[in-house]
């Protein structure tokens, strides 16, 4: 039984044009898969605010903890895995660690999501 809601092809014809469009903008396999690796270390809200949190600036594993309400071995551990996908930098001062955003283009996905979001 078809839903109203869902748009489904009640004929089955092929748009050879449009398929071989789609199939040239497709990226490699490779790129797709860490693209998804990429949006599943935003997908947890944890991660997102630590994110948030440092488009004003750096902020250390204190600040975040202190922010968040959360241990710092918790933050240490998101922070690890923003890290691993290179969505943010680091630098050392003295003993003390301070992170901030890799680069503009995490700061665009982070106001891209938060105006989708809010559509």
């Amino acid at each position: 039984m078809a839903r109203d809601d869902v748009a489904v092809c009640t004929t089955l014809t092929l748009h050879p044009e449009a398929l071989e469009r789609a199939r040239a903008a497709l990226p490699d396999a490779d790129t797709i898969a860490r693209a998804s690796v990429l949006l599943k270390a935003l997908a947890d809200p944890t991660r997102m605010r630590i994110l948030l949190a440092m488009k004003q600036g750096e902020l250390c594993v204190c600040d975040l903890s202190h922010l968040l309400g959360m241990s710092q071995s918790a933050i240490s551990h998101q922070l690890r895995v923003l890290r691993d996908n290179r969505l943010v930098s680091w630098r050392r001062e003295g003993r003390q660690v301070f992170y901030r955003l890799a680069d503009r283009h995490v700061e665009e996905i982070l106001e891209d999501a938060l105006e989708h979001a809010g559509e």
